[in-house]
């Protein structure tokens, strides 16, 4: 046979042990009455608390929205970088997903909502054409 059916004798098996120190130091934790789990490398975050978020509404619908329009205007800094990043084509689609909201929700909403997302719309537009030099 050869060395290659046998098999080599230099081949040695590597074995991760940064599982171990992890289960070790969460069990630290446990014992200290600290009970957050260690967050590792590559590994999602904590669960969200649900009872933290606030109401499903049409006006946080609206709030939500809007807030994604304005950081694509650049009027306020991208959470990811905290530079104001100007992507127009991406502030037009949340202008115009307001858009779509306001007209398929009309003769639905309270007065205050209807107020809102319209006086929304039109100040988000006319930032958009200040911003772009574009007509929306």
């Amino acid at each position: 046979m050869s060395q290659d059916q046998q098999g080599s004798s230099d081949n040695k098996i590597h074995i991760d042990e940064d599982w171990k120190t992890k289960v070790e130091s969460e069990r630290a934790a446990e014992a200290a009455g600290q009970n957050q789990p260690v967050e590792s490398e590559g590994e999602a975050p904590e669960q969200i608390d649900a009872s933290q978020l606030p109401p499903a509404s049409f006006p946080l619908l609206v709030s939500m929205f809007s807030t994604q329009a304005m950081v694509a205007l650049g009027l306020i800094p991208n959470p990811m970088t905290n530079k104001p990043d100007l992507q127009p084509a991406l502030a037009r689609h949340y202008i115009d997903l307001l858009a779509v909201l306001e007209e398929k929700s009309k003769g639905n909403l309270e007065h205050e909502e209807e107020q809102m997302i319209t006086q929304t719309v039109h100040e988000l537009r006319m930032i958009y054409v200040q911003q772009t030099g574009q007509n929306a």
